[in-house]
């Protein structure tokens, strides 16, 4: 079976299992007529793995970070609409702190892993 680098991160697959969640959101607020919510929290949850994969197929260390500076602005994106989406009551507190938690991580672990790119002096 062909495998990706991308498969061996540990940010793209903790950025998949966050996807699965919003987009689970996503469909619920398909069926509550919420398109727009719904269309832009699917393609801000996707961009960071996407962001992640795309950029592991770079040349270069620098193509790669600039790549994983859009998924980590991706995940900042959804943390804004899931603050949006509880303070109009259609998520729980307790489902955006626990999501936000899980993006807090997630950015920073992107923050780590790009700096370790970082082009050596």
């Amino acid at each position: 079976m062909i495998k990706f680098r991308f498969q061996d991160l540990e940010i793209w697959s903790m950025a998949i299992e966050i996807a699965d969640e919003l987009i689970a959101i996503s469909d619920s607020l398909d069926q509550r007529n919420y398109f727009r919510f719904a269309e832009q929290l699917r393609a801000a949850a996707l961009s960071v793995s996407n962001n992640i994969a795309e950029g592991s197929g770079s040349e270069s260390n620098k193509e790669f970070r600039y790549f994983l500076n859009i998924a980590r602005r991706s995940a900042f994106e959804n943390a804004n609409i899931l603050i949006i989406l509880e303070r109009r009551e259609i998520i729980t507190k307790d489902r955006l702190n626990e999501l936000l938690q899980k993006i807090d991580h997630l950015t920073r672990k992107i923050t780590k892993f790009k700096n370790s790119l970082a082009i050596k002096k």
